[in-house]
């Protein structure tokens, strides 16, 4: 493989391995909020009304921006009936002919993404509740994580094209 697809593999790797380690700690930001909320609310009769959508908003923000850890860790849903039973060279192959296909989807989200937040920039969106903040924040997390997933789902086609090769990226 060319050296800069190499650069581009390792880069993008560290990246998406930066960002999925950072986002596990969101987990633990919404652990504290939740039993903040139980303690303000049973002991404190003190209920808040952003409770719900900031748990909602973090947790979007963790999964979104967990999405190209989870493909380095080859997390995704796939049918190991039959992949697991075949040589890391029938999973490369298996793989490579899957990957334009999950590239598409990707970028249709990423399009679907860009739009979404387009439109919050443009109108100020915000969400239909009592609380009502602003749709922007989230909507950009998303088009990050998104990001983030399509470049590092091209870098796994890559080092599934190297391991086809007998390389190793």
């Amino acid at each position: 493989m060319p050296k800069a697809i190499k650069a581009y593999v390792r880069g993008i790797d560290a990246v998406n391995r930066a960002v999925g380690n950072f986002s596990m700690y969101i987990v633990l930001v919404m652990t504290g909020i939740l039993v903040f909320e139980s303690i303000s609310r049973t002991i404190f009769s003190r209920p808040h009304i952003w409770v719900v959508e900031v748990i909602e908003f973090m947790m979007a923000a963790y999964y979104l921006l967990g999405g190209g850890y989870s493909v380095i860790l080859k997390g995704h849903v796939r049918m190991d009936i039959l992949y697991g039973r075949w040589s890391p060279r029938g999973q490369a192959i298996a793989d490579l002919l899957t990957a334009p296909f999950f590239i598409f989807y990707v970028v249709f989200l990423l399009i679907g993404g860009l739009s979404g937040l387009q439109y919050a920039l443009e109108y100020g969106q915000k969400n239909y509740t009592p609380w009502g903040p602003p749709m922007a924040p989230i909507k950009f997390i998303m088009v990050v994580g998104i990001v983030l997933m399509l470049l590092q789902a091209i870098a796994t086609f890559f080092k599934d094209l190297a391991k086809l090769k007998g390389e190793e990226l």
